[in-house]
């Protein structure tokens, strides 16, 4: 059902603004067949690919991933910022070590430094620099249980 719903947003929305599955495609750089696997709920696309969708398609992410969420112009309209997100605002850009709640875990980002690089509803994304490599990732609100800032060394 998520498959189908997600697939039926992404395409309404690409048409309303004029883009073809091919201009769409180029912009993820992904292939058409790809888009149209997502458009038709064959597929689902990447969880890293969903913050770009949703910047190409200027909607929020939450209208993307909740089914409950029909009609992304009325959440716009309605979504007064948050404290969460004012307090957000306030470290956006900056070094933080996330505190996860408990069985909410990211393997990925336990005691690392990282750096929120944006956020949207209920999701966040983060970048993290490793000694292994670097990535980003996108972030459910909920898992997280604080957030450390890490001072800047002087």
């Amino acid at each position: 059902m998520i498959m189908e719903q997600l697939g039926n947003k992404i395409a309404k929305r690409r048409k309303d603004m004029g883009m073809t599955q091919v201009n769409f495609a180029d912009s993820l750089s992904v292939t058409r067949q790809t888009v149209s696997r997502w458009e038709t709920g064959a597929a689902l696309p990447d969880i890293d690919k969903i913050s770009d969708i949703a910047k190409i398609l200027d909607i929020s992410c939450d209208y993307l991933l909740n089914d409950e969420i029909i009609d992304d112009e009325k959440e716009r309209a309605t979504n007064i910022p948050s404290v969460v997100s004012n307090l957000l605002i306030s470290v956006k850009g900056k070094k933080v070590i996330l505190d996860f709640c408990e069985g909410e875990e990211d393997i990925d980002l336990i005691n690392t430094i990282c750096t929120i690089t944006d956020f949207e509803g209920n999701w966040i994304k983060v970048t993290a620099h490793t000694k292994k490599d670097d990535f980003e990732k996108l972030i459910p609100l909920s898992s997280i249980f604080s957030i450390e800032i890490v001072k800047e060394e002087e």
